[in-house]
């Protein structure tokens, strides 16, 4: 079986990013299967290396055009000069460098020289002390992509919830929100759970906006006017989707168990419920993109950076799921020519 090259991008070096890339690379068992590559500098890494204590782990520097190695830990060098580590701390440098690693991952990638791209954590404090107009990864990616709209999806073994609105303030949700927009993102998820988890016809659910959702309009109007038309709409598409069910009683009644997929309409009312039952073990995957993005779903940690106590399951996490996405893919692709083969032409369909 052909190895899966997989892209992993350093992020902030303040953080506790390649703390947790490191540690997830110390592992035998995960080189059988992946060839990653490290975006970032090899005096950077080699310092958190240290501190990780890992003297057994070897980083191959890769010269330019090279092809990375097999059983080896790979690293792209981004930048030569010598920088300033400031642990803890968000610093216009910090967002620099990250993003030239993540531009670098990302040219990589569009060049088909790499199958996916983990992200280590970024800082937005820090993207944005360095003049970068995207703070985030998604929206940069979206741009990079091509793509007409993506869905922010945590997912793990027991959940995987899609958000409407990711990193929007609370008072933007409503006003974002509309019809078009959730029978995309609804569209969205049942593509990607097919085409990317293999899940033949997905049962999704739609969450209300409200509490109660809405209580037929007695706490608000949006379940009545914008997030029930989209779910019906979607239903007359093939898509089988229900709600909006209110999300305290969905999670707290266990009703999440029945379902391939949540969309929750903002941030925390998918975060929340997501951390408490996958911590650690969460992985946060951009669907829709033209290629595969996976990252952890933490962010940079910077209370306990450079000091060897950072969970790294999130991130070893990310890497499996990226790698299991590109072979769901490439079986989902796969299936499609072989069923495109067989048909008939319509000349043969003609003749009988």
């Amino acid at each position: 079986m052909e190895k899966i090259k997989i892209g992993i991008t350093s992020g902030d070096i303040n953080g506790v990013g390649l703390e947790v890339i490191l540690k997830s690379l110390n592992n035998e068992s995960l080189l059988q299967t992946v060839i990653p590559v490290i975006y970032g500098n090899i005096k950077i890494t080699s310092y958190h290396k240290n501190i990780v204590n890992l003297p057994n782990l070897s980083i191959y520097v890769l010269n330019p055009g090279e092809k990375p190695k097999h059983n080896r830990v790979n690293l792209v060098n981004c930048w030569n000069d010598n920088v300033n580590i400031t642990l803890g701390k968000p610093t216009p440098e910090g967002g620099k460098l990250a993003m030239l690693a993540l531009d670098q991952a990302v040219a990589d990638l569009m060049r088909n020289e790499l199958d996916a791209l983990v992200t280590g954590p970024i800082h937005k404090h820090s993207m944005k002390m360095a003049g970068y107009q995207h703070m985030g990864h998604t929206p940069y990616l979206l741009e990079k992509s091509k793509s007409r709209d993506c869905l922010m999806m945590m997912i793990s073994e027991r959940l995987r919830i899609g958000l409407v609105t990711d990193h929007l303030p609370l008072k933007d949700v409503c006003s974002a929100i509309s019809k078009e927009v959730l029978i995309s993102k609804i569209q969205l998820m049942e593509t990607s759970l097919i085409r990317d988890f293999g899940i033949e016809k997905p049962n999704i659910a739609v969450l209300g906006l409200n509490p109660h959702a809405g209580e037929e309009g007695m706490l608000g109007m949006e379940e009545e006017q914008i997030i029930r038309p989209a779910i019906i709409e979607s239903k007359k598409s093939g898509i089988f989707v229900s709600g909006p069910y209110s999300s305290d009683g969905f999670f707290g009644a266990g009703k999440f168990a029945k379902f391939d997929g949540i969309l929750a309409m903002y941030h925390d009312q998918g975060l929340i419920p997501f951390k408490t039952l996958s911590f650690n073990s969460g992985v946060n995957y951009t669907a829709g993109l033209a290629f595969i993005r996976t990252s952890p779903d933490h962010g940079t940690a910077f209370d306990i950076a450079g000091q060897n106590i950072a969970d790294h399951t999130s991130m070893l996490h990310a890497i499996y799921a990226a790698k299991d996405i590109v072979s769901e893919r490439k079986g989902y692709y796969d299936d499609r020519k072989n069923v495109l083969k067989k048909k008939p032409k319509l000349s043969e369909e003609l003749s009988e």
